[in-house]
């Protein structure tokens, strides 16, 4: 079944768009509070297919991701009862929640700089920041080193690839998306 082919190929598409950057801001910022989808997904093509670019796209995202991140402070700050917790018990996150908050505990500004560079739910970071009033002024460099550090990584890397990667990764990325959703589904059963 080829259906991360194809997704791979709308995605291809995306990125070549002439509004693709400004899509790729606009994700990066809303992922930041609350969209599921992590920019990564029109950065990688588009440093893969327009190499000379890569450190440009790098900069959209780390700048768009951070404002985001910083929205999502301020709305753990001032509105997380009346708006935030609603929606976290909605979604089911109560107990993500928790986790997160005793890391910021446990860790305090080094929580921001994993959560920012690792794939771990970066919008859950910046609200929880907010709600526990953690420094301001440390949380939004946090957030500046370890975005900037994961998006410039990741255009480093497909950039190096280039055009040439975009043909290669074509031809295996049906057995790797079904090999991540594999990953997935045991990660979740050993979890549980």
């Amino acid at each position: 079944m080829k259906v991360f082919s194809w997704l791979y190929d709308s995605v291809l598409r995306w990125s070549q768009h002439r509004r693709a950057p400004l899509i790729l801001a606009g994700i990066s910022f809303t992922e930041s509070v609350i969209f599921p989808i992590p920019p990564d997904v029109m950065l990688a093509p588009m440093s893969m297919t327009q190499p000379q670019r890569a450190w440009y796209f790098a900069s959209i995202t780390t700048v768009a991701s951070v404002l985001g991140g910083i929205l999502g402070y301020w709305l753990g700050y001032w509105a997380f009862e009346p708006l935030v917790l609603p929606l976290i018990e909605w979604a089911g996150y109560e107990s993500k929640l928790a986790t997160v908050t005793g890391w910021f505990q446990l860790y305090g500004f080094w929580i921001i700089f994993i959560a920012g560079f690792s794939p771990l739910p970066y919008k859950l970071f910046t609200v929880t920041g907010g709600m526990l009033q953690v420094l301001f002024i440390p949380f939004v460099l946090g957030s500046i080193l370890s975005r900037g550090l994961r998006f410039f990584l990741v255009a480093w890397l497909l950039r190096t690839g280039g055009p040439k990667m975009a043909i290669k990764l074509r031809t295996y990325v049906d057995r790797i998306g079904w090999g991540m959703v594999l990953v997935a589904i045991i990660a979740y059963v050993w979890t549980r």
